[in-house]
């Protein structure tokens, strides 16, 4: 049905490329390009399919990217790279008349700064082109936008209160890891909180809200509330929205050596001099820290995230939490990588599928909640993702 280009090769670009390989009658042809061309090289070799071509290439650069895809000519470009590079590869799409999508919002490199307005900025040069942008489709955001798309569609007249709950009970065994690259994981969560309420945004201290929030099949967590990039679609999409917060779980032993790392400089993403290099702090620190890639094989435990929405229906009050669980066991088994990569990495091959089938195809810069969320749904049970739903339940009883 079409063919696929894959930029990166990291854990989340490892999982996309088994999902694609999984299914043939969507995509008839694959490339795997990465910076390193041996990354790509040896998740071809892990899959166990010749026929899945790889190239090395440069995502910040605008030419090099243009000229690959030139040379492949894909019907739609996977996005798994850096949000550095968001920009640059969009840039070569419109070059090229190529479709893209991607999983995570463009941020600076020097400025730890979460926004769509980059982005959204290529809405008239992507219809002009009569190409498709689909923005964010990974779990969070991705799955939790598609989550409260299908909420609205099918169980609500209004939606009021939304809150993004994300759990990873998971243990890797290591003194300290971050699930996917340390820089960008780091940069996510020193930044201030922030969320949205009756008509503005609020901004608190980096973690300074927290609260426990029980998890289905793990139980109470302490959860804190961080800004995501996702909030800022959701409210524009769905204006009836009074309150949107997202939460995230961290452990004590992790929460101090973050706060550790922050202490001694090494969350700085300033250039410094050291013996008359530039380094910066938060990257030196990348390059030690282990690889996120390489938890998978002993990480126990699963992660659980979802949607808890109340709002109205018929006129009355309802309240409704939708929610995945995914075992970093069997995720490893699948693919060779832990739960965190394979939540991302599943809803991209399935965006990049609901394009090439036509299902989500519009010319323009989307967010994945602006699509249909039926046959995206569809595919979440079939592909490794399955969800359930609780009815007017109270998880916290």
């Amino acid at each position: 049905m079409g063919k696929v280009l894959i930029i990166g090769a990291g854990g989340v670009g490892t999982v996309v490329a088994h999902k694609v390989a999984q299914n043939p009658d969507v995509f008839t042809e694959i490339m795997i390009a990465s910076r390193t061309k041996s990354k790509c090289d040896a998740v071809v070799k892990a899959i166990g399919n010749p026929n899945i071509r790889t190239a090395q290439v440069d995502a910040d650069n605008v030419d090099e990217l243009a000229a690959l895809f030139n040379d492949f000519k894909p019907g739609i470009v996977i996005n798994v790279a850096l949000p550095y590079q968001d920009l640059t590869i969009m840039e070569a799409c419109l070059k090229t008349g190529v479709n893209y999508l991607d999983t995570a919002n463009y941020e600076p490199k020097d400025v730890a700064h979460f926004e769509y307005s980059w982005q959204w900025a290529y809405k008239q040069r992507f219809e002009e082109a009569g190409l498709t942008a689909i923005l964010g489709c990974g779990f969070d955001p991705g799955v939790s936008g598609v989550y409260t798309a299908y909420a609205a569609k099918h169980h609500f007249d209004e939606i009021q209160y939304l809150d993004i709950v994300d759990c990873n009970a998971g243990n890797h065994h290591k003194a300290f890891a971050t699930n996917f690259n340390p820089e960008i994981n780091i940069r996510e969560i020193t930044q201030n909180g922030r969320y949205y309420e009756n008509g503005q945004w609020v901004t608190t201290q980096p973690l300074e809200i927290h609260k426990d929030l029980t998890y289905p099949n793990i139980g109470p967590r302490d959860s804190y509330l961080l800004y995501h990039e996702e909030l800022e679609s959701l409210v524009k999409n769905f204006p009836t929205i009074k309150r949107a917060r997202f939460w995230m779980t961290f452990g004590q032993e992790y929460l101090t050596h973050l706060r550790v790392i922050q202490d001694i400089g090494m969350a700085r993403i300033d250039p410094i001099d050291y013996q008359g290099m530039k380094i910066v702090p938060l990257q030196f620190l990348k390059a030690v820290l282990p690889n996120p890639q390489d938890l998978g094989e002993n990480y126990e435990g699963e992660t659980s995230i979802g949607c808890r929405i109340r709002g109205l229906k018929d006129g009355k009050e309802h309240t409704y939490y939708i929610y995945n669980n995914c075992s970093h066991q069997a995720a490893y088994k699948e693919t060779g990588m832990q739960g965190v990569s394979y939540t991302t990495g599943v809803p991209a091959m399935i965006g990049a599928m609901m394009f090439l089938k036509g299902l989500w195809k519009r010319p323009g810069v989307w967010n994945v909640e602006e699509f249909d969320p039926d046959p995206f749904m569809e595919q979440l049970n079939k592909q490794g993702l399955p969800w359930h739903e609780v009815f007017d339940g109270d998880l916290e009883l």
